[in-house]
């Protein structure tokens, strides 16, 4: 059959399709018209063989076919017909110098083991993706090995999530077992993390019927399929339980519209002030291992990182208490605050206190230190029409190297900037603020000031403590 040909019999029924309401017109003017058009007529594509469309289908390729199958019930069956999708795996795949096996008779050794599974419904179909999936990972895999010396993460980890087509999913379920999956309203990429916003918009139910909280990254396989939702895999990467939070969630801002409550570090719901209806859910996720995390779990289970350990070392008595490396960024949804890199920071065995190792990156009396901020703390949100910013919030992304500058404790979370009621200082004048983290690896700890003369706030202290268990653990130390 020549291409000229299919294109006739694929446009022929349009034009059938196209036009129901005429006809219907006539039928009601003229019984004779109604005579000369039987039913069977209206319905030309029914009327072919299935193996006349078959055919016509096996011209298609893998984008066209997913596209046509979303036309109607009958080209969903025909377009995921197993024996179609086995023929595009082996032809496609075979004929693709980038993307097949070594050998084609390594291919045909992979068919014949999966002939055993070949039936099942969409088992052909959901193959090629997956092995064009893992190509393209492949691929892309060269660009995650660049490491930023500044940060220690990959320096294209943004680049590498557009290129792969991922996505992320907020899967939300309310106490009476109704479930709506929703994708993020808009993100915002910054250096080391990116934030996501899903705005309410009457679409989340209300804050205290919300049973669970899960976020699945999702990766879309690329075809040309305009205004089609791509098929694609799903990672979980968080699952909250509303009434386990209860007693921790945390106030830690409010404009004259919404109340951010914290769940957990990383996740904020905007609460709209004297109503219990969400505003929006935000994710702030940090970069270390995020593109793993987004597609190599399952859509029941996580992505599990491989521990690796340092090696022992029974020569230096401070191992693993020195050669740290700090890179931490204050930003917003709308800028970056402040963003620096501290190096070769340590603690001395007598620095040990309550389980904590204490590293000091500013120290509150060395003034050449302390660093002006850019802007001032707030987090601006938007929400459909409406728009605001909480003030004295903003987003900490923080990563923590080891000796060997690899991540050793990593940080995204909204923070809030509380005033300080007596402050001590000899060198500042303005008022004093305080930031406080704390999570089950560590705490940072930052001391703020405000600088009438320069209108501007400047950071005059940060520590960052680590957990001894967490030492202990990475470095096979017993401090």
């Amino acid at each position: 059959m020549r291409k000229s040909d299919i294109s006739q019999v694929i446009n022929r029924p349009v034009k059938h399709m196209a036009a129901p309401k005429a006809v219907t017109s006539r039928m009601r003017t003229s019984k004779r018209a109604h005579k000369s058009y039987p039913a069977s007529t209206l319905n030309f594509l029914k009327r072919l063989p299935s193996e006349i469309l078959m055919k016509v289908l096996s011209y298609l390729d893998p984008s066209a076919l997913f596209s046509i199958s979303h036309v109607s019930r009958l080209f969903y069956q025909l377009a995921n017909d197993e024996a179609l999708w086995k023929n595009i795996y082996i032809v496609e795949l075979g004929k693709n110098k980038k993307r097949k096996p070594k050998c084609m008779d390594e291919l045909l050794l992979k068919t014949a083991t999966l002939e055993v599974h070949d039936g099942a419904a969409g088992h052909w179909k959901w193959l090629y993706f997956k092995t064009v999936a893992a190509y393209d990972m492949k691929t892309w895999k060269s660009h995650l090995g660049l490491i930023s010396r500044h940060t220690g993460l990959p320096s294209r980890t943004e680049r590498v999530l557009r290129n792969l087509h991922v996505t992320w999913e907020l899967t939300v379920s309310d106490k009476s077992g109704h479930e709506g999956t929703h994708e993020p309203s808009w993100s915002q990429f910054c250096e080391t993390s990116v934030t996501l916003c899903w705005s309410g918009g009457g679409c989340l139910p209300d804050y205290q019927q919300i049973s669970t909280l899960q976020l699945h990254g999702v990766r879309r396989i690329a075809l040309n399929c305009p205004g089609l939702k791509k098929p694609g895999w799903r990672s979980l990467m968080a699952t909250l339980d509303m009434q386990a939070l209860t007693g921790s969630t945390q106030v830690i801002g409010q404009d004259r519209l919404v109340e951010l409550k914290l769940l957990q570090p990383g996740i904020i719901i905007g609460v709209w002030r004297e109503q219990s209806s969400v505003a929006f859910v935000m994710f702030t996720l940090h970069f270390h291992r995020l593109v793993e995390r987004s597609i190599q779990g399952s859509s029941v289970c996580p992505y599990v990182e491989q521990i690796i350990k340092s090696p022992f070392d029974d020569i230096d008595p401070e191992y693993g208490l020195h050669g740290y490396q700090l890179h931490i960024v204050l930003h917003n949804t709308a800028c970056e605050i402040m963003s620096g890199s501290f190096h070769q920071m340590f603690c001395q065995r007598t620095q040990i206190c309550d389980g904590l190792i204490q590293l000091t990156a500013i120290s509150r009396i060395i003034l050449s230190q302390h660093t002006p901020l850019s802007s001032r703390i707030n987090l601006p949100w938007r929400c459909e029409a409406l728009h605001g910013a909480v003030k004295n919030c903003c987003i900490m992304s923080l990563t923590l190297l080891d000796e060997f500058k690899k991540p050793f404790w990593c940080v995204g979370s909204p923070v809030s900037m509380e005033l300080e009621k007596t402050p001590v200082s000899y060198d500042y004048d303005g008022e004093h603020f305080s930031i406080h983290h704390q999570d089950s690896d560590g705490q940072v700890k930052m001391k703020l000031v405000w600088m009438e003369e320069q209108k501007q706030l400047a950071l005059i202290s940060l520590v960052v403590y680590v957990t001894v268990c967490k030492v202990n653990e990475h470095f096979s130390r017993n401090y």
